[in-house]
């Protein structure tokens, strides 16, 4: 699939590039891209959720009343689950919520998730570019000339560009990650995918290995 490169004004430089068959012509698997994805929401749960049982329960180990005679059911502890103020029965736990899956799943994953997106042509690729200071202004022009003002975007990088990254970092919309960190959650849940020149190679080398 040939792709017209344009530049950050949102020129087209006359220069077009083909989309690697072996990622983005892919048949898509589904079932992959839900484990992938469950995964990376997994990992984003800290799992430091916690109630108190009834043995860390502060208060009186003294006995409410009597065992008999009162016509009510026997209590022993202010700290009973029945009673407010008591421990929770079963209440979560801290955990990790973390799974492991297979290299070869995660980037089947991934590969399905750019074959989407290039099948539904919302790839842009642009040619390399950097900023020379790091202003959000110069990132929202980039967005606004490339027509995708309010869509979300994911920019690849080939490395880190921290002007590019920081010029793009209070903007709600757009997020900029580097190759070798992409992952299909972010492809999916970006409208359009900008890649340059250069991240190109990049995940055609990194999905070769």
């Amino acid at each position: 699939m040939e792709v017209k490169v344009v530049n950050i004004s949102g020129k087209e430089t006359g220069a077009k590039v083909q989309l690697p068959e072996s990622v983005f012509g892919v048949t898509p698997n589904d079932h992959a891209i839900y484990l992938d994805v469950k995964q990376y929401l997994a990992n984003q749960r800290q799992g430091t959720h916690k109630s108190k049982q009834r043995n860390e329960i502060a208060g009186s180990t003294r006995k409410l009343y009597k065992q008999k005679g009162t016509g009510g059911a026997r209590a022993g502890s202010i700290k009973s689950p029945l009673f407010n103020g008591g421990g929770r029965v079963f209440g979560p736990q801290p955990r990790d919520y973390s799974f492991k899956l297979n290299k070869k799943l995660k980037s089947l994953a991934r590969k399905s998730a750019l074959a989407y997106k290039a099948q539904d042509n919302s790839i842009v690729v642009l040619e390399d570019f950097s900023f020379d200071s790091i202003k959000t202004k110069n990132y929202i022009n980039l967005v606004n000339a490339l027509n995708l003002t309010g869509e979300k975007t994911l920019l690849v990088l080939p490395e880190q560009n921290n002007n590019i990254y920081l010029s793009s970092r209070n903007i709600q919309k757009a997020k900029v990650i580097i190759a070798s960190d992409l992952n299909t959650y972010d492809v999916l849940n970006a409208g359009k995918l900008l890649l340059t020149a250069n991240s190109l190679k990049s995940l055609e080398e990194a999905f070769a290995k």
